[in-house]
C-alpha cells in the first residue's frame, strides 16, 4: 500500500498507528483522502489490524481543515455541494470501520480536522483546541460537523460551539463530551497506546457488531449530510465566505456586517 501523505506503524495486539504528514498545515487535500480511502479499504482485507489511531507529524496541528485557498479559487464553477458530498462518504467509510478508531489529538483540530476527529470512535487530546470554526468564514461544517456534533454532545450546546465558532482546550473540550480524555501533551503517546492496546485485546467482532448498531441508530444521518452539503452550497450565495476567507489571508476580523450580496 503505497500512500501519499501518512505512514503506518504496526504496534503489539493488532494496533495500527497512522501518521499523517501533509505539510504545511495537514489540510485535507485529496491526498489525505486518498489515503484514508486507501486505509479504510486495507482494514476491511486484513483481519490482523484490530485497532486504528490517527496522529499527526505536526507539532502544533492535528488537521487544519479545508484548503481554504483552493476553495476561494473563482477561476471557474465549483460544485460545493458534490464537493462536500466527497468528504462526507470519506468520513462515513471511517465512521463505519468494524474495528475501533481512535483520534490523538496533539494540536489544533479545527474545521474539518474536527470533523475528521468526529467521525472516529474516540478523541483524546493533549494540546491545541478543537472546534467547528466554519461560521467565522461565513461557511457552515460540510463534512458531518453539523449531524455528528449535535449526537454527541446535544443540540444545544452544539449550536454554542459552533454559532460562536469557539476553540476549546482539551480540558474544556472533555468537560462537554467532545473529547473522550483530556491528558497531558508529553503523556498523550503513552496513554493512547495504552488506551489502543487495551481496546485491541478486546471482542473486536463483537466492537464491530455494536458500531453497526450504534451507527443504525441514526437512521436520519444521510438525509441531514444531504440538508447539510446544500446549505454548505449556498454559503457560497450569501457573499459572506469571499469576506471570510479574504480577512483570513489578510489576517483581520471579517466583517460580515457589511453589504455583501447584491
Amino acid at each position: 500500500m503505497t500512500l501519499e501523505t501518512m505512514t503506518v506503524e504496526k504496534l503489539e495486539n493488532g494496533v495500527h498507528v497512522v501518521t499523517i504528514n501533509n505539510p504545511p498545515a495537514n489540510t485535507l487535500n485529496l491526498g489525505i483522502q486518498n489515503d484514508l480511502l486507501k486505509i479504510i479499504e486495507n482494514v476491511k482485507n486484513d483481519a490482523s489490524i484490530r485497532v486504528l489511531v490517527f496522529k499527526s507529524a505536526h507539532p502544533k496541528i492535528f488537521i487544519a481543515g479545508a484548503d481554504l485557498g483552493q476553495m476561494s479559487n473563482t477561476d471557474g464553477p465549483i460544485d460545493y455541494a458534490e464537493g462536500a458530498k466527497q468528504l462526507q462518504d470519506v468520513f462515513n467509510a471511517l465512521e463505519q470501520l468494524p474495528i475501533p478508531t481512535i483520534a490523538a489529538i496533539n494540536g489544533h483540530a479545527l474545521g474539518g480536522g474536527c470533523e475528521f476527529a468526529l467521525a472516529c470512535d474516540f478523541r483524546i487530546m493533549g494540546g491545541g483546541t478543537i472546534g467547528l470554526t466554519e461560521a467565522s468564514l461565513g461557511l457552515l461544517p460540510a463534512a458531518g460537523g453539523t449531524q455528528r456534533l449535535p449526537r454527541l454532545i446535544g443540540g444545544a450546546k452544539a449550536r454554542e460551539l459552533m454559532f460562536f465558532s469557539k476553540r476549546l482546550n482539551a480540558a474544556e473540550a472533555q468537560a462537554i463530551g467532545l473529547v473522550t480524555k483530556a491528558v497531558e501533551p508529553a503523556a498523550l503517546d503513552e496513554e493512547v497506546y495504552q488506551f489502543a492496546n487495551t481496546l485491541g485485546q478486546g471482542a473486536i467482532k463483537a466492537i464491530g457488531l455494536i458500531k453497526e448498531c450504534i451507527v443504525a441508530v441514526d437512521s436520519t444521518l444521510e438525509e441531514g449530510l444531504k440538508v447539510e452539503r446544500e446549505a454548505f452550497a449556498r454559503t457560497f450565495l450569501t457573499g459572506e465566505p469571499e469576506e471570510g476567507m479574504k480577512a483570513f489571508f489578510e489576517k483581520r476580523a471579517p466583517n460580515f456586517s457589511q453589504q455583501l450580496t447584491t
